[in-house]
């Protein structure tokens, strides 16, 4: 399998770009604020050809870029149903305004393909097969990845805001819930072999066993510690 990324826009979202190998199609995951030339660059860098985006969830630092990109490949977008709404009114997912000076760099709204995830459903794109597990408690829509492992790489975790190396992703914006994140890492993460390999929304790559053993929120979550307070890291 191939994976390429990059760190797009303001809020320096880690957008991927997943293909069986180069040269051949790829899935789009999280194309955020300022992603599209990225996108561009990396489809020409590689030779690949998109076939879908797939979204971890709606906040516009992960979905900025979606209309644009899909509307220069002609490819379909697939989101959690909860999260939805986040696509035509990013203000309201937040609880606060983002600002003029970057709402005149986003396209708001849905592109013209927008299809619907469902918990533990499989996704057959390029070649590939995603696993979706909903994963609420930074939105009531975030959903996270798998994908299985192979021959050259062990499986991987598209883990959007859910985890990153060291944090979890925040809970006090509209739709969060602290409770929940935590049983959405017990549900989704603590299951996965240790040498899964975590993608996350920001941030480094990692691994669960890295996190198994060094996360405060993991620990929290098995029992071995009190853990922190709830993060407040991101949008």
């Amino acid at each position: 399998m191939f994976i390429a990324g990059f760190p797009a826009g303001a809020w320096g979202t880690n957008c991927y770009l997943v293909a069986p190998a180069a040269g051949e199609e790829c899935v789009i995951v999280d194309p955020g604020h300022q992603a599209a030339a990225g996108v561009q660059e990396m489809v020409r860098e590689h030779r690949l050809k998109p076939v879908a985006v797939v979204l971890t969830h709606g906040h516009i630092d992960h979905v900025a870029s979606v209309v644009p990109v899909c509307g220069a490949q002609g490819v379909p977008a697939w989101i959690h149903p909860a999260d939805r709404y986040m696509l035509s009114d990013p203000e309201k997912a937040l609880g606060r305004s983002i600002g003029m000076p970057l709402m005149g760099e986003l396209t708001i709204g849905e592109p013209d393909d927008l299809r619907l995830l469902t918990d533990g459903s499989e996704l057959e794109l390029a070649g590939l097969k995603f696993t979706v597990d909903h994963a609420p408690g930074h939105t009531e829509g975030s959903v996270t990845f798998r994908t299985p492992a192979s021959e050259e790489i062990p499986p991987v975790l598209f883990s959007g805001d859910l985890l990153f190396a060291g944090s979890i992703g925040r809970t006090d914006l509209p739709g969060g819930s602290h409770a929940a994140i935590l049983r959405s890492l017990a549900r989704v993460c603590l299951p996965l072999d240790d040498a899964t390999v975590v993608l996350s929304g920001h941030g480094a790559q990692t691994t669960i066993g890295r996190e198994r053993a060094t996360n405060p929120y993991l620990q929290q979550v098995m029992g071995l510690s009190d853990g922190p307070a709830a993060p407040r890291r991101g949008m």
